[in-house]
C-alpha cells in the first residue's frame, strides 16, 4: 500500500503564507527532514506535513496558523480543549462544549457552531459572542480559501476521532466560489460540496449526535504527539473499489473497525458481490484491512516521538502484546525490528 499523502498544493499554501513572517523556509523543511525537491511533486508525506504544521505552530506560537481565527491562539490551548471535550458522554455535548471553550480561549474570534435543522445537524463556522458580524465576514473574506478549507476538516475529522468512526457528510458549504481544483474537496470530504453559499458548514444526519465519546485520556495521548496528522489526512482519489473500500475504512484505527456487512451496505452491494468484485481487482476485504493497519502502523512507527504503548493504543489494541503479534503476522518484523531498520 502506498504511502498517505495530501497534495503538495497544501504545503505550498502553508509555506507561502509563511513568507512574510521573517522564516528561513529551508531550515524549516530541513528541521522536519523534508529535502526541498520533495515540493516539486504532485503528492507530500502526510506525515511530513503534519510535522511542517507543529513547527509552524511552536514557531508562529499559534496554533491557529493556517486556519482562521481573527487572532493568536496559544501554544497548549488544542491539548486543554481536548481534555475538556474528552470526557463528554456524546458527540453533541463534545461540539458544544468545544464551542463554549472557544468563548473563553484567548486569541480566538472563531468558533464552530452546533445548529440543528430537523434530520440534519450542522457545524457552522460562526463568531464569538464578543464579536460583531462585521468583524467576522472580514476575518473570513481575507482568510485563503486553503485556511477555511483546513477548518472546516480539522473540525469533522476532530468529531470523528472523539465517535471512533468516520461520520459521513451529506455536504459541505464554503462562502468562496468555486476554485479550480473542486477534485481536492471531493476527496477530502467525500460528499457533495456546495461553493458560494451564505456560511461555511459541515452538514450531517442529526443522528450522529448521540453517538458516544469512546476516546479516553490514555488514547488522547498518543493522538495529541501526532497531532494534527488525522485531522489532515485524506483518503485516495482513484475510483476503484478498492479505494472506495480504503475511504470507508479510513485513518484511524483506534475504534472498531466497520465490517464487511458494513462496507457492503456503505457501497449499495451485497457481500458477496463485495468481495467478488474486489477478488477481480486482486484483492480481498481482509488484505484491504490488513495493508490499512499496516501502513497505519509503519508510519506511527516511524514518529521517534511515540512509543510502542502510544502506537499500540493509536491502532486500536488494548494490549502492546496484541499489537506486537498483529505487526509481525502484517510485516513479518517486530516493532523494535522495524524501528531500528527505519532508523
Amino acid at each position: 500500500m502506498a504511502e498517505v499523502t495530501v497534495p503538495t498544493s497544501y504545503v505550498h499554501s502553508l509555506l507561502k503564507s509563511l513568507e512574510s513572517q521573517d522564516i528561513d523556509l529551508n531550515e524549516l523543511l530541513s528541521a522536519i527532514e523534508v529535502d526541498p525537491s520533495a515540493l516539486e511533486q504532485e503528492e507530500f508525506p502526510a506525515f511530513s506535513y503534519s510535522k511542517l504544521f507543529q513547527k509552524t505552530w511552536l514557531l508562529m506560537r499559534d496554533e491557529s496558523f493556517g486556519m482562521p481565527s481573527g487572532g493568536r491562539i496559544p501554544n497548549g490551548t488544542f491539548r486543554m480543549m481536548c481534555l475538556c471535550v474528552i470526557h463528554c458522554k456524546t458527540v453533541a455535548q463534545a461540539i458544544q462544549r468545544c464551542s463554549e471553550f472557544y468563548e473563553i480561549c484567548r486569541g480566538a474570534r472563531i468558533k464552530p457552531s452546533l445548529e440543528y435543522r430537523g434530520r440534519y445537524a450542522q457545524v457552522v463556522m460562526s463568531h464569538l459572542e464578543s464579536v460583531s458580524e462585521a468583524e467576522f465576514l472580514e476575518i473570513v473574506d481575507s482568510s485563503p480559501e486553503v485556511a477555511v478549507r483546513t477548518a472546516m476538516s480539522v473540525w469533522h475529522h476532530y468529531v470523528c476521532w472523539l465517535a471512533g468512526r468516520r461520520l459521513e457528510l451529506e455536504s459541505v458549504s464554503f462562502t468562496f466560489p468555486k476554485p479550480d481544483r473542486v477534485s481536492e474537496y471531493e476527496v477530502l470530504f467525500q460528499c457533495p460540496i456546495k461553493f458560494g453559499q451564505p456560511d461555511n458548514m459541515i452538514r450531517f444526519s442529526s443522528s450522529m449526535l448521540d453517538l458516544p465519546v469512546v476516546q479516553t485520556e490514555e488514547t488522547l495521548e498518543g493522538f495529541l504527539k501526532t497531532a494534527p496528522y488525522q485531522l489532515l489526512v485524506m483518503v485516495n482519489d482513484d475510483n476503484s473499489l478498492k479505494s472506495r473500500v480504503e475511504s470507508i475504512i479510513g485513518r484511524d484505527f483506534s475504534r472498531e473497525m466497520p465490517s464487511a456487512e458494513a462496507v457492503a451496505r456503505t457501497v449499495n452491494m451485497s457481500v458477496t458481490t463485495l468481495r467478488r468484485r474486489l477478488q477481480k481487482e486482486g484483492t480481498s476485504f481482509q488484505k484491504i484491512k490488513d495493508e490499512c493497519r499496516r501502513q497505519a502502523a509503519t508510519n506511527y512507527l516511524s514518529c521517534p516521538e511515540l512509543s510502542n504503548n502510544d502506537v499500540a493504543a493509536l491502532m486500536g489494541f488494548d494490549e502492546t502484546s496484541a499489537f506486537f503479534r498483529s505487526f509481525k503476522k502484517w510485516t513479518g518484523m517486530t516493532p523494535g525490528d522495524f524501528r531500528r531498520s527505519a532508523f
